[in-house]
């Protein structure tokens, strides 16, 4: 009988790990090929993991929950043919990192440098005995990078419920040994600012007898730590600006039937939003940035994420890479691609990654405007609101007089620790005057 190791399969340039949320397949199950055995979870997509092979599941690696890398192996199934890893692994005698280890033993000038050596590869970190948990990821990184327990424990944690990320640990290393407290005694006279806590206790709510209590499923607390998380980095504030789109709706009423009768694909106002949207952030590239740190990392792509409906009626931001290259037939395809298969729960992980700034249409459920929340870690995000027939001053060389328009709000939230009030109302306003300066003539 064979032995066949189900790992966890690369799922994007930008995933490294995922959650185990069911398994379901026992140990002792039969399985059959490309049968799915459990399912998992990245930060915002949920997935399949087919076997390859038809067996039995002899092993579980991990349990539900437990977070895994990517490329680790989450269990096995013993299949009928022969397993030639399997005898691979045994004619390996000594572990290329063991070898050189103790190539560095023999070349050691004294006894004690050669036990000690020694008593390090015999005896490796037992990260299992913490109280805390931390992820097979971090876990890796400590060992490669001799970090202790104790080391480990110390070490802050952004995570939920403070646990320990790569970015944490790999932030560590980067100032572990080079950090020397430097106490400095302010002047008795000043006070001193109290720092302030957070709250990490729960806030107690009273039920009554006819209440009913939903726990919130995966997808909804992941939201809620995501919202909670940017609020708490980003300093937000908003610019709003009335436009008139009066041209766009009159020009979409008339070419929709045939740009759906040709492309095969409905037009809606997105796609014509996302293109303006793409040209203002060519025009003032320091709105498509991140902030790492203390560091500012302008972004080469363009990379636009739009709220789309998950079927729970939960939200996701799927993104359109490289929007700012598609011209308007291929962003309404990429729209109604992406918000498609959010619909209906088949987004891969890999689209929802990359995203470098992120719109979102509020006027979809009726609202003038709205105080979207950031997506880390982008710095602005745009809401749209709704189109509507309004009175209005319409200037022409022969006077003033009023008309019905079709107008909407932009809702531009963005942070203001790296973006000023110039900035980030100056983006808005050049996205308005796109779409006010659209063409009724031009062709799809």
């Amino acid at each position: 009988m064979a032995r066949f190791e189900l790992k966890l399969p690369k799922m994007g340039e930008s995933v490294a790990e995922a959650t185990i949320t069911n398994w379901l397949k026992q140990i002792g199950d039969k399985i059959e090929a490309d049968e799915v055995v459990l399912e998992i979870a990245t930060d915002k997509v949920d997935s399949e993991l087919p076997s390859e092979v038809s067996g039995i599941l002899v092993e579980q690696l991990f349990a539900k929950d437990d977070m895994v890398q990517v490329g680790q192996t989450i269990a096995i199934i013993e299949t009928d043919e022969i397993s030639l890893s399997a005898t691979l692994k045994q004619e390996a005698v000594v572990p290329e990192e063991v070898a050189v280890i103790e190539k560095t033993i023999g070349s050691s000038d004294s006894e004690q440098e050669k036990q000690f050596a020694k008593a390090t590869v015999t005896t490796p970190t037992n990260f299992s005995d913490s109280e805390k948990f931390f992820s097979p990821l971090v876990k890796n990184i400590a060992k490669e990078e001799g970090i202790s327990l104790s080391e480990l424990e110390n070490i802050s944690g952004s995570g939920k419920e403070g646990r320990v990320t790569k970015e944490d640990i790999l932030n560590y290393l980067k100032t572990r040994g080079s950090e020397i407290p430097i106490v400095v005694e302010a002047p008795k006279s000043v006070a001193q600012p109290q720092p302030i806590t957070p709250i990490t206790q729960p806030i107690t709510v009273s039920l009554n007898g006819g209440d009913e209590i939903i726990e919130m499923d995966r997808m909804r607390k992941l939201i809620a730590g995501y919202m909670v998380a940017s609020v708490q980095t980003s300093a937000h504030v908003q610019s709003f600006i009335e436009v008139d789109v009066t041209n766009i709706v009159k020009w979409r009423d008339k070419i929709k039937t045939a740009f759906e009768k040709r492309e095969g694909e409905k037009l809606t106002y997105t796609p014509i939003f996302m293109e303006a949207v793409a040209k203002a952030l060519k025009d003032y590239p320091m709105m498509n940035i991140s902030v790492n740190g203390d560091t500012i990392i302008k972004r080469k792509n363009i990379n636009l994420g739009m709220a789309a409906s998950l079927p729970n009626g939960n939200l996701i931001v799927p993104v359109i890479k490289n929007a700012d290259q598609l011209n308007l037939v291929g962003m309404a395809k990429a729209v109604n691609d992406l918000g498609g298969r959010a619909k209906l729960g088949k987004l891969k992980p890999d689209d929802t990654q990359g995203g470098t700034y992120t719109v979102t249409n509020v006027g979809t459920f009726g609202s003038v405007f709205g105080t979207p929340i950031i997506n880390q870690p982008q710095v602005g995000i745009l809401a749209l609101g709704a189109i509507r027939k309004v009175p209005a001053v319409i200037e022409t060389p022969e006077g003033d007089f009023i008309g019905i328009r079709q107008k909407m709000f932009l809702s531009h939230s963005y942070d203001h620790r790296v973006v000023d009030g110039a900035l980030g109302g100056s983006f808005v306003k050049r996205v308005a005057e796109y779409l006010e300066a659209f063409d009724v003539d031009r062709n799809f």
